[in-house]
C-alpha cells in the first residue's frame, strides 16, 4: 500500500511537474506549425522574399521546441505504469484504443513530413515542401484531437460500461467515447490557446526588435501578423471559454463552485467575486471584492437564479478550492489582457501608428509569454478542478496510484527536477538566443541532411508525443 498521504502527494506532484513542463511545447508548436505554413503559403502567393525569411527564422525554433516536445511527452508516458499502474489497468481499454489512433494518424503525418520540412528545401519542389508543411502542421492538431478526447473522456465519461474485472469498456459506440460532453468544448478552447500563444510569442519577438530597430521589414511583418491574430482569436478566445465554463457548469458543477469561489449556496442570485483569499477552513472567501447577483447573469443569464454551493458537497469530494480559485482567475485575466493588446493594436493600425507607438511594443513584449502562463493556468484550473477524481465520478485519484513507497516516488521526482531544469533549462536559454537574433534578410536555412551517396546516415523522423492534455 501507499504509504498515505506522502507517496500519493509526491506521485501527483511528479505528474504535475511533469506535465506542465510538457504541456508548454505543444502549446507552442500547435500554433506556430500553422503560422509556418501560413508564411509558406503567402510567400509561393506572393513571391515575397520577407515571408521566406521569417519563415527559415521560425523553423529552427519550430524545431528546437518540437523536440522538447517529444522527449519530454515520451518521459511523461512512462509514470502511466510506474505510478498510475491502477488507474492504467482499469482505462487501458478505453484510453488504449484512443492513443492508438493517435499513433495511426498524427504519427504518420509528423513522422512522414517533418523531416522534408525540416530538411527538404532545396531537395524537392516548392508544392512538395509546402505540402510538407501542412501535413506537419494537420499532424500536431490531429494529434491534440486524440489526446484532448483521451482527456475529455476523463472529465465526462461516455459510452462505457464496466466488465468482470472492473475495467471500462466501450459499450458498443466509440463515437460516444470520442465526442463525450466536454470534448468539442475543450478542444476548440485548447486549440485557439495554443495559436494564441504563439501569436504572442511571434508578437513579442516582432515587439523586442521593433524596439531596437523600427525600419526592420521582417519584425513588422512579424509584428503585424501576430496582432492581427490577437485581435481576432483573443475575443474568439473569450466566447469559447464562457461557452466551455457552461458546458462544465452542467457536467462538473462543483469544479465552477470552486472556480468561482462559491462556499455557500445562493438561492436568490450569486455574487461573481472578482478577488480575494479563499478559505476553506471557514467556507468563506475572505477580503472578497464582488458583483452582486453577476455570477448568476454569466453562468445562469438571470441575475436571480439560484447556484448552489460548496456546502452542498461532501469535503471529500470538493477540489483544493484555493489553487482553482487563483488559476481560473489568472487565465482569464490574460485572457482580457490579450483582448486588449489586440483592440489597442487595431486603433494603431487604424491611425498608421502601428510600428511607431514604442508603448504598444513594450506592452506587446511584457505580453510575450502570456499564454504560456495562460494555457498553464487553464490546465491546472481543469485538472486540479477535477480532484479528487482520476475519471470524474469513477474512479478517485486515491484509487488510481501504484503502491509503491513515498522514498521511491521521492528519488524519481527529484531525478527528474533535476534534469528537466538542467536540460530543457539549456534549450530554452538557446531558444531565446535565436529569438534575440532579429530576423534578417535571406535568414540561412537549417542544416542540410547529408546525402546517402557520401555513405552518410540520413536524418529520421522521429514521433512527436503531444500529450497536451493529461
Amino acid at each position: 500500500m501507499l504509504d498515505f498521504p506522502e507517496a500519493l502527494l509526491l506521485a501527483r506532484i511528479q505528474f504535475a511537474f511533469t506535465v506542465s513542463f510538457h504541456f508548454l511545447f505543444p502549446a507552442i508548436t500547435i500554433g506556430l506549425a500553422s503560422y509556418l505554413a501560413v508564411l509558406e503559403g503567402l510567400w509561393l502567393k506572393t513571391g515575397r522574399a520577407h515571408y521566406m525569411d521569417l519563415y527559415r527564422y521560425w523553423i529552427k525554433i519550430f524545431a528546437l521546441v518540437f523536440g522538447m516536445g517529444v522527449v519530454s511527452g515520451i518521459v511523461m508516458s512512462y509514470q502511466f505504469g510506474t505510478n498510475w499502474s491502477v488507474f492504467s489497468d482499469k482505462a487501458g481499454p478505453i484510453i488504449g484504443p484512443l492513443m492508438a489512433y493517435e499513433v495511426l494518424t498524427a504519427f504518420f503525418l509528423e513522422a512522414g513530413f517533418l523531416g522534408v520540412m525540416l530538411f527538404g528545401m532545396r531537395r524537392v519542389g516548392k508544392r512538395l515542401h509546402f505540402t510538407a508543411t501542412l501535413m506537419v502542421a494537420l499532424g500536431t492538431f490531429v494529434s491534440a484531437f486524440w489526446i484532448l478526447s483521451v482527456n475529455s473522456w476523463m472529465h465526462t465519461p461516455a459510452g462505457f460500461t464496466t466488465n468482470a474485472q472492473g475495467q471500462f469498456v466501450s459499450a458498443g459506440s466509440w463515437l460516444a467515447i470520442i465526442f463525450n460532453p466536454s470534448f468539442p468544448y475543450r478542444l476548440a478552447h485548447t486549440i485557439s490557446a495554443a495559436y494564441l500563444t504563439t501569436a504572442f510569442m511571434v508578437g513579442g519577438v516582432g515587439a523586442w526588435h521593433l524596439l531596437k530597430d523600427r525600419d526592420n521589414p521582417r519584425a513588422r511583418l512579424m509584428f503585424s501578423m501576430a496582432m492581427w491574430m490577437a485581435a481576432i482569436v483573443a475575443p474568439l478566445q473569450i466566447v469559447l471559454g464562457d461557452m466551455h465554463g457552461l458546458n462544465t457548469l452542467e457536467h462538473q458543477p462543483v469544479k465552477v463552485m470552486a472556480m468561482e469561489g462559491h462556499y455557500q449556496s445562493h438561492p436568490e442570485g450569486a455574487p461573481l467575486i472578482l478577488f480575494g483569499i479563499p478559505n476553506s477552513a471557514e467556507n468563506r472567501v475572505d477580503y472578497a471584492i464582488q458583483i452582486p447577483k453577476a455570477s448568476s447573469l454569466i453562468l445562469k443569464h438571470d441575475m436571480n437564479a439560484p447556484l448552489a454551493g460548496l456546502d452542498t458537497v461532501p469535503p471529500a469530494d470538493r477540489p483544493p478550492v484555493g489553487i482553482v480559485f487563483w488559476a481560473f482567475r489568472i487565465m482569464v485575466g490574460l485572457g482580457f489582457l490579450m483582448a486588449a493588446l489586440g483592440a489597442v493594436s487595431l486603433l494603431a493600425r487604424a491611425r498608421g501608428k502601428l510600428y511607431d507607438w514604442t508603448w504598444l511594443h513594450r506592452f506587446a513584449l511584457a505580453m510575450g509569454p502570456s499564454g504560456l502562463i495562460a494555457v498553464l493556468a487553464g490546465w491546472v484550473t481543469t485538472e486540479v478542478g477535477r480532484q479528487p477524481w482520476t475519471i470524474h465520478g469513477l474512479l478517485r485519484t486515491a484509487d488510481a496510484a501504484s503502491p509503491l513507497a513515498a522514498p521511491a516516488v521521492a528519488a524519481s521526482l527529484v531525478a527528474f527536477v533535476v534534469v528537466y531544469f538542467a536540460v530543457f533549462g539549456a534549450g530554452v536559454l538557446y531558444i531565446l538566443k535565436l529569438m534575440a537574433k532579429p530576423p534578417a534578410l535571406h535568414e540561412p536555412e537549417p542544416p542540410r541532411t547529408p546525402d546517402r551517396a557520401a555513405g552518410t546516415t540520413p536524418v529520421v523522423a522521429v514521433r512527436p508525443e503531444q500529450l497536451s492534455a493529461d
